[in-house]
């Protein structure tokens, strides 16, 4: 069972996160587990690469702009891939370059980037 100890260093961690205050969350697609996704040095680079960038762009965390290294996002094969939300927008070939544009374009700009655009097939 979770203690209340738990719950109050937990809810310490939010705040400090900037809560719920947050524009937008990152999840990129680093540190594989299977032979279909994008090569674990590739994704490290691009994990380090955003890291830093919101960082210099004084956008992450408390600033608004959460960002969380995943293990699989299930459609790697084309990867790393990156989900932007609350917007689910989905991104293929996420190298620093990519998710450069994706923070000036989408993340700042509003517009998402649609040459790295990942559209499930109309059904």
């Amino acid at each position: 069972m979770t203690t209340p100890d738990e719950i109050a260093q937990a809810e310490y961690a939010l705040a400090q996160l900037g809560g719920f205050a947050m524009q937008r969350h990152i999840l990129l697609c680093a540190g594989p587990d299977k032979d279909k996704c994008a090569p674990r040095a590739k994704g490290e680079e691009s994990w380090a690469f955003l890291k830093k960038r919101l960082g210099e762009l004084k956008l992450g965390g408390a600033q608004g702009v959460l960002r969380n290294k995943v293990g699989c996002l299930r459609v790697c094969v084309a990867g790393p891939i990156a989900v932007v939300y609350p917007d689910e927008v989905w991104y293929h070939s996420c190298t620093p370059e990519v998710l450069e544009r994706v923070l000036q374009e989408h993340v700042i700009g509003g517009v998402p980037v649609e040459d790295f655009r990942l559209h499930p097939p109309a059904a």
